[in-house]
């Protein structure tokens, strides 16, 4: 009976062990896949000119690509998605890149460049075109909305009337007047 047991012990020990070792053997294979991938990854993005891959992380799980880091635009964060999308092996993409806030703040200051430049066309044509404001001698400047008009004008009420244009501006905030009398 002791036999018996020393027998099945030492079979179950043999399994387990067996068991380990394949295990084992598919996790050294599941990794070295992964790294393949990384590698192929990486390589892919360092190779692609339109990309900063320095910025850009890979981390392969099972096939699963991460992307982390940051790129300059979602158009640079679709392109890393999809060349590495692209490759053999890769079963998922979980694209976590971040856009760069530089080009959110240049895009936003582009906006409000194109803002403030309409601002002060409309409120110049406004001035220029009424019978009752010498526009020509009026100077209008904008930045971030605040309107500054500067210039000389004929009279309080020509003042008034000037500052009440630029104020029924649309995307006009506020006014400074810097606007004098003529003597």
């Amino acid at each position: 009976m002791m036999n018996k047991t020393i027998l099945s012990l030492t079979i179950g020990t043999l399994l387990t062990s067996a068991t380990m070792t394949v295990n084992a053997a598919q996790d050294w294979k599941d990794d070295a896949k992964d790294a393949w991938i990384d590698g192929k990854a990486e390589t892919t993005l360092l190779l692609n000119t339109n990309l900063n891959s320095f910025d850009i992380n890979t981390d392969v799980k099972q096939g699963k690509v991460m992307l982390t880091g940051s790129v300059e635009s979602s158009v640079d964060k679709a392109l890393a998605e999809e060349l590495v999308a692209s490759l053999d092996g890769v079963v998922e993409v979980d694209n976590n890149l971040t856009i760069m806030e530089v080009a959110e703040k240049q895009d936003s200051e582009i906006t409000e460049m194109l803002v403030d430049s309409k601002v002060a066309t409309v409120v110049k044509t406004r001035l220029l075109f009424s019978d009752d404001v010498s526009g020509s001698d009026i100077n209008v400047d904008v930045e971030s909305g605040v309107v500054t008009l500067e210039g000389e004008v004929a009279s309080d009420a020509e003042r008034d009337l000037a500052i009440l244009l630029a104020e029924k501006t649309e995307d006009a905030d506020k006014v400074i007047d810097k606007l004098h009398i003529a003597e």
